[in-house]
């Protein structure tokens, strides 16, 4: 294993410390992206209120940047042949560009499944296998 790659959008500072021996934890890295502010929408149980208050909306943010750096990251190491195989946790078909050019060098590609959810039907035409794990 070279390293497993952790991608989210919080905003997290700091490093990842173990929390016995206070060593960082190895292979392991984080790529941030940015959580920005979008919009604020109505709730649904204010619709149809004929008087609104800043309480009837929520905010609604969107992660940017996480999609841009899982590719990047997939394309570094297929291309440089650091890595034989990836094994990769997603739905997000943003990443098919990058799953098909790793295959065309000779990566293998494993999509895990995380409790039975429908994995997106293009994602599952562009990897090698599918690793379907039940968590509690």
């Amino acid at each position: 294993m070279l390293r497993i790659l952790y991608y989210d959008c919080l905003p997290y500072e700091g490093e990842v410390i173990l929390p016995i021996s206070k060593n960082k934890k190895e292979f392991f890295a984080i790529r941030k992206g940015k959580l920005k502010f979008r919009v604020y929408t109505l709730k649904k149980e204010s619709q149809g209120k004929a008087n609104l208050i800043d309480d009837d909306f929520e905010p609604n943010f969107e992660q940017k940047g996480v999609d841009m750096r899982i590719g990047l990251d997939i394309a570094s190491y297929s291309h440089n042949g650091i890595v034989d195989k990836i094994i990769i946790v997603t739905n997000d078909t943003d990443c098919v560009p990058a799953l098909k050019d790793a295959r065309r060098n000779g990566i293998s590609i494993s999509l895990v499944e995380l409790n039975s959810v429908n994995l997106s039907y293009e994602l599952l035409l562009h990897v090698d296998k599918q690793i379907k794990i039940e968590l509690p």
